[in-house]
């Protein structure tokens, strides 16, 4: 798998992985959140391409005190097969470059799959309870 920076000319096929790994909520339009991510950190936006399909994505960022890892999805297809784990030392590498000291993630409690893969990658449950406020609403996203 290739890793590369976000490109526009990926976005319809980032958007269609995030679909097929049900990353994508109606209050969350990704066309939006692309639009965000590469107005910041943009460098921290990595796709993991195979044959010239993208098969990989993780959205890092890091704002000063704690480093974000967004959006990482493999496609169900190429799953276990190392392919996230490539992506996430992509991500973690060019994170720490910035000199950060931590990276921080959310998984939704009840997905046990995802929790016990960020586990072999060394993440650890904080014993935080995860809270957020939207200040802008997107127009919603048709799934």
């Amino acid at each position: 798998m290739e890793i590369e920076e976000y490109r526009e000319k990926y976005g319809v096929q980032v958007i269609e992985l995030w679909l097929k790994c049900k990353l994508v909520v109606p209050s969350n339009n990704p066309r939006r959140d692309i639009e965000r991510k590469i107005e910041v950190d943009r460098d921290l936006f990595l796709v993991g391409r195979i044959q010239g399909k993208i098969v990989a994505t993780v959205m890092g960022g890091y704002e000063g005190h704690r480093g974000w890892i967004n959006y990482l999805a493999v496609d169900p297809e190429y799953r276990n097969n190392g392919y996230g784990r490539l992506i996430m030392r992509a991500v973690e590498k060019r994170i720490r470059a910035k000199g950060c000291p931590k990276i921080n993630l959310q998984v939704r409690n009840s997905n046990d799959t995802v929790i016990k893969f960020y586990k072999s990658l060394g993440y650890a449950d904080d014993h935080v309870i995860g809270l957020g406020k939207r200040l802008e609403e997107d127009e919603p996203f048709g799934i």
